[in-house]
């Protein structure tokens, strides 16, 4: 959960629009199935698609364009689920002695195939592996399909077209968006770095009628977080604080299979009989993965994985979610010092790395119900939560 490797590359604030646009509209075009363009570096560039878009017409126009054979790009824990590789990467490519078909793409990509392979068909596949770089193409690829919410998988294929030597004038006559693998990478940075508050209204809650409801937007126009300040908190104390990750189920539906929405609604409950304190309502949907995905989850876990296995048989880490924008809110609102409301002590550390002290660990804990002891029990052996 580090956010440090984005501390690591640095942009001028002046090309930061440019970056995130450049992000933000070939995340719209691999979303809605499209081949994009990205370059690396030592001129290497590729073309992908989202593995879980691909068709067998996809696959013939990818070949056609980029003059070399597609691969498919997955996560490293994608990878293992699969019996395929154990590495010390986090991306790895697969390619097959036979033609990669679409079919054995999707296959291998979701684990909610509506065919998939036999275990036999599977094992007669030649597959080789092939670890990538941290920062490579393929890399950047994987991350883009993180971005758009969708599977962590990518069809990827090295542009080899010898009348591509002006990428950029190639993309532009073949209609393929461009971007730079390295603005992909600095996505999550730029975007918090560029967070700035665009509304403010009070909203009386059931819990507090003295609360303030503040909508932070990043330059690029991605999604608002929020915070509910309540009452008026103090900036030369430790304010009483809540990161909370939006729930669509738990905290809009009342879903029994978490937690979040009695940590919701306790968390203004508490906040408001400590006298003032601020919520953070952050836009990463199931601990970062998106809804769908969180769904595709669930339907996981329905046929015997824990909450965990679930994540990462979609090829996901256990948790996928940056703290950047919570400490730039937080810094925004004028708080540097918080008492964190969690029993995830994997947030006290996260906050802390992206420079907001911690002062103290506050226990939020409430009781579970037959539908989610199970991932509560799971939450406190493999995630080190405290209840």
């Amino acid at each position: 959960m580090s956010n440090n490797h984005f501390e690591l590359l640095s942009m001028p604030a002046s090309r930061e629009p440019a970056s995130l646009l450049a992000v933000d509209r070939t995340v719209s075009e691999i979303r809605r199935g499209r081949m994009v363009a990205i370059r690396g570096g030592g001129g290497i560039a590729i073309l992908a698609q989202a593995a879980e878009a691909i068709t067998p017409e996809a696959l013939d126009d990818m070949k056609s364009h980029s003059h070399s054979a597609p691969v498919l790009a997955v996560t490293a824990r994608r990878a293992a689920v699969l019996g395929l590789a154990e590495t010390v990467g986090k991306i790895v490519t697969l390619s097959t002695e036979r033609e990669m078909t679409a079919k054995i793409i999707r296959d291998l990509a979701d684990p909610l195939s509506e065919n998939p392979l036999s275990e036999e068909a599977r094992a007669s596949l030649t597959v080789t592996v092939r670890e990538t770089p941290t920062y490579d193409c393929e890399s950047a690829a994987v991350a883009l399909t993180k971005i758009a919410r969708l599977l962590p998988a990518a069809v990827t294929a090295e542009i080899a077209d010898p009348t591509a030597d002006d990428l950029a004038s190639w993309a532009a006559r073949h209609d393929f968006l461009l971007v730079d693998a390295g603005d992909i990478f600095q996505y999550d940075n730029t975007q918090a770095r560029t967070l700035s508050a665009v509304s403010s209204a009070r909203v009386p809650l059931l819990n507090t009628e003295n609360t303030r409801i503040i909508a932070f937007r990043p330059i690029d126009g991605g999604l608002e977080h929020l915070a509910i300040v309540i009452g008026e908190p103090d900036g030369s104390e430790p304010v009483l604080t809540r990161l909370h990750s939006e729930c669509f189920t738990g905290d809009l539906l009342g879903s029994l299979r978490c937690d979040c929405g009695d940590q919701l609604q306790g968390a203004t409950k508490e906040i408001a009989e400590q006298g003032s304190g601020v919520l953070l309502y952050l836009a990463q949907e199931g601990r970062g993965i998106g809804l769908v995905n969180k769904l595709r989850a669930y339907e996981l876990q329905d046929r015997g994985f824990d909450t965990m296995d679930a994540n990462e048989q979609l090829g996901f880490d256990a948790d996928e979610r940056v703290y950047l924008p919570a400490a730039k809110i937080l810094r925004l609102l004028g708080f540097e010092r918080v008492r964190l409301m969690t029993n995830n002590p994997d947030k006290v550390s996260a906050l802390a790395n992206c420079g907001i002290k911690v002062e103290e660990r506050v226990a939020h804990t409430f009781p579970s119900n037959e539908h989610n002891e199970s991932y509560l029990r799971t939450k406190a052996a493999r995630g080190g939560h405290i209840f």
